[in-house]
């Protein structure tokens, strides 16, 4: 069977089982449609939570990025896992123990006030919606390749397809659909992973493998790719850092406490029948996570090893990186470069006329290696490979068995597909439950509820695709931005929430405007949305990366910080809150009798 019937094959049974099982378990209620109806078990829900925040951000572009970035993506692998400890400690019990499924009705009810509600809907739209603009770019770059249409109509499909498993089935049919996503995704990811670990250095383990020499030789896997990189003018794969010391870290805070401040993840913790089982459940998906992020790290440095052996020969030689035959003649391409060029996420220009394919670091500071690609006859890097497409390309690149390849672009659309049913749950809910019901018709009945639920999910898909067809960046960055804001806004009202009985609406809700504000300006001051011609940043804040070389990307824990200093600001020249909201506030801190809560008081 030839390869792209074998990926119709691998794809189309497991859409049909995700479609199979949204018509089996779609949701009858409310609590259906929101939380599953509270009865999830820990081990299933660890594994659906699992799939739920594995996003194509995860899948598809984590390991691109550590793949380009080499030491400095491991803030990546840092942020996101640290994160997630973050909020299995120190948030979900006490937001499930608080008995509310939504993070606005949590902050309206601990905030006593609609208007805190509110705000919190609105940080969580923002925060929801850029976070899926990540989701559809990688829906549409595993779309445009393994099912050999364009990234337009990948966006198109994949719209379509959580349309039919998340409108009618609500958490109920996207819980069980994401433990089917999960155990597609994982496969999907170590099986390429074992293969090439086994060819490049016998070890079929990748976590040992990526310590371990290559085969044949006494050299390590890291030692060898930190001599080839450096030799093409790139940085050395295992130091280099993403910008400052300071921006690592900030940048690291900042996905750490926005996982944290995720609404689609938090809602998960909601579907157990108790506190115990949350914790319980949290510890499961923990596990389940930890399989793909350790693995990730292998896969990029060999998907980077793979790359640079495809272009250049002396890679596999030792000879010199830059003689005139070193490169790949461009008729000797091999066929998986020539599929990805149709996408547009690969492409090459000769630039100096030889025939050839030459990829190095043209932008280089390291003189010598400028002029030994000018005495070569180079004229610059003529290769252009997209971040993304780094593991869907990877078992192509290592030659692998036509259904591993299938197997892997399955895998990439379920993990996008998963994440982005999560986040349009977590939209749907906030507009239906916390803005129609608890804003503008608070008598609504069960049935107009379910209804607008649906229809607000409907729009979101929608406008979903509408800005994954226009993205501003690769999809790993865009989600790198959604955790930012989601660390800005919600993740201090939230934390005082639990551990601050003496905060006030007033400053709950003067900080998350403050910190949502200076994020959006920080953000959009730096993506061009100022349409200011001849600059790619804001002039008023001083160039780019102003801020002490703090980046768009990592300016989340920034904003935090202001939105935490504005709340106990204002909350000291405003009146204390009702004495039952503290009370209330100490209850869910006390452990005691926390097994007997179940939520529904």
């Amino acid at each position: 069977m030839d390869l792209q019937t074998t990926i119709y094959l691998v794809v189309g049974l497991s859409f049909a089982l995700y479609i199979g099982i949204a018509i089996w378990a779609r949701a009858g209620s409310t609590s259906e449609f929101y939380v599953a109806g509270g009865g999830v078990g820990p081990r299933i829900n660890g594994m659906a939570t699992a799939a739920d925040w594995m996003s194509a951000a995860s899948f598809i572009s984590m390991a691109g990025l550590i793949g380009y970035m080499g030491y400095g993506g491991g803030l990546f692998l840092m942020g996101w896992t640290g994160g997630y400890v973050l909020l299995a400690l120190l948030l979900a019990p006490y937001l499930r123990k608080f008995g509310k499924f939504t993070v606005p009705q949590f902050i309206g009810d601990r905030y006593y006030s609609q208007t805190a509600s509110t705000v919190a809907v609105l940080c969580l739209l923002v925060a929801s919606l850029t976070y899926i603009i990540g989701q559809m770019t990688g829906v549409g770059v595993a779309f445009s390749r393994f099912l050999g249409v364009s990234n337009e109509t990948g966006i198109y499909v994949g719209m379509a397809i959580v349309f039919t498993y998340a409108v009618f089935g609500g958490m109920k049919g996207i819980t069980y659909t994401q433990v089917a996503q999960y155990v597609v995704l994982i496969f999907a990811y170590t099986v390429p992973a074992i293969f090439i670990s086994m060819h490049l250095t016998g070890n079929p383990i990748p976590q040992l493998g990526l310590g371990s020499d290559m085969v044949g030789t006494d050299v390590s896997l890291l030692q060898k790719l930190d001599s080839i990189v450096v030799d093409l003018g790139f940085g050395q794969y295992t130091t280099t850092t993403a910008g400052s010391t300071l921006n690592m870290f900030v940048y690291t805070l900042s996905l750490m406490i926005g996982t944290a401040g995720l609404p689609h993840v938090i809602m998960r913790f909601f579907t157990v029948p108790s506190v115990a089982a949350a914790r319980l459940s949290a510890g499961w998906a923990l596990v389940f996570i930890a399989i793909l992020y350790t693995t990730a790290p292998a896969v990029a440095a060999m998907a980077r090893m793979n790359l640079h052996a495809t272009v250049n020969s002396a890679v596999n030689s030792g000879g010199d990186m830059f003689a005139a035959e070193s490169s790949l003649k461009v008729e000797d391409r091999p066929e998986w470069m020539k599929r990805w060029e149709v996408t547009g996420l690969l492409k090459f220009e000769d630039k100096n006329g030889d025939g050839r394919i030459q990829y190095y670091n043209d932008k280089t500071t390291d003189q010598a290696v400028l002029d030994k690609a000018a005495a070569a006859g180079w004229k610059g890097s003529e290769l252009t490979v997209n971040r993304d497409i780094i593991v869907l390309a990877n078992p192509e690149i290592a030659l692998l068995p036509n259904w591993v390849i299938a197997l892997v672009a399955a895998g990439g659309l379920a993990a996008a597909l998963s994440t982005a049913a999560g986040l349009l749950l977590a939209i749907s809910s906030a507009i239906s439950h916390d803005l129609v019901k608890g804003v503008f018709n608070p008598n609504i009945s069960e049935k107009g509820e379910l209804m607008a639920g649906k229809v607000a999910m409907a729009c979101s898909i929608v406008l979903a695709g509408y800005l994954g067809l226009n993205p501003p960046g690769f999809a790993a960055g865009t989600v790198a931005l959604a955790f930012g804001i989601a660390a800005s806004s919600l993740f201090p009202a939230i934390m005082m929430g639990i551990f601050s009985k003496k905060m006030n609406k007033e400053g709950a809700i003067a900080g998350m405007l403050a910190g949502l504000t200076i994020t959006l300006f920080y953000v959009f001051a730096h993506k061009g949305l100022f349409f200011i011609k001849g600059t790619d940043y804001l002039p008023l804040i001083g160039g780019k990366n102003s801020f002490f070389g703090i980046t768009p990307e990592a300016f989340g824990a920034i904003g935090a910080l202001v939105n935490f200093t504005v709340a106990f600001v204002v909350d000291k020249f405003t009146k204390a809150p009702p004495e039952h909201i503290q009370a209330l506030v100490e209850s869910v801190r006390t452990p005691r009798g926390a097994k007997a809560v179940d939520g529904r008081h």
